[in-house]
């Protein structure tokens, strides 16, 4: 069950770049490349649980039409806030409120893990997706690496939820946070969830960012014929 995010919604920003070390700002840049490619530019985006926008703002400095949509009205009012250049809605990833085939692409920027059903959600966001369109996930992940393991597992179990504790007032949410992570598929186990959707996926890919504690997935649907 995904926590309730209105609760953390003031700290939210500070939390995120403090326990990624600022990494987050990178990830998102990255994650905006692949849906503004030169080879393959976006004009309509969908965000999907935009939280408090940040991956908003970054697309639409790029020049995209977007809209985001979360479950936390308190996190959208917060993207309100951030820019006037995009929409925002209240709205359940597992529902989504637009017709079949509405975006160039959507995007998800650390939120899919908290789908209460995860194939539902992703099926949602393949719907809406033009055929031809582009997916890009960002979700976190444990790292592969045996020797890093260790230590990310102490710092997500024991750093974040003090961190947590003390900057946002609220440690059973940044507990809740590494136990999310441990439990969402990463890598090509993720993306055979995708595969096995009922629409028709062209390619799909992940990468490792940062030893892996970040995916970075881009998933390409089947052009109408």
């Amino acid at each position: 069950m995904a926590y309730d995010f209105d609760t953390i919604a003031r700290g939210y920003d500070r939390m995120n770049h403090l326990m990624t070390l600022g990494l987050d700002r990178r990830w998102r840049r990255r994650a905006t490349k692949e849906v503004v490619s030169g080879h393959w530019p976006a004009a309509s985006v969908l965000d999907v649980a935009c939280g408090t926008g940040d991956m908003v703002c970054n697309l639409v400095q790029r020049g995209c039409t977007v809209t985001g949509v979360d479950l936390s009205e308190e996190m959208l009012a917060i993207a309100r806030r951030k820019t006037a250049l995009a929409s925002f809605q209240l709205a359940d990833a597992e529902h989504l409120p637009f017709p079949d085939g509405n975006f160039d692409a959507v995007t998800c920027a650390f939120g899919v893990r908290n789908f209460v059903h995860l194939e539902k959600g992703l099926g949602e966001m393949l719907r809406v997706l033009k055929p031809g369109g582009r997916m890009v996930i960002l979700e976190l992940a444990t790292p592969d690496n045996k020797l890093l393991r260790p230590f990310y597992n102490f710092y997500t179990k024991h750093i974040i939820p003090w961190l947590g504790s003390r900057i946002a007032g609220n440690r059973d949410a940044y507990t809740y946070l590494p136990d999310s992570i441990t439990r969402f598929p990463k890598g090509d186990a993720f993306l055979d969830i995708i595969q096995h959707s009922t629409f028709s996926i062209q390619h799909s890919c992940h990468r490792r960012l940062t030893f892996g504690v970040c995916r970075l997935y881009t998933i390409n649907k089947r052009a109408a014929e």
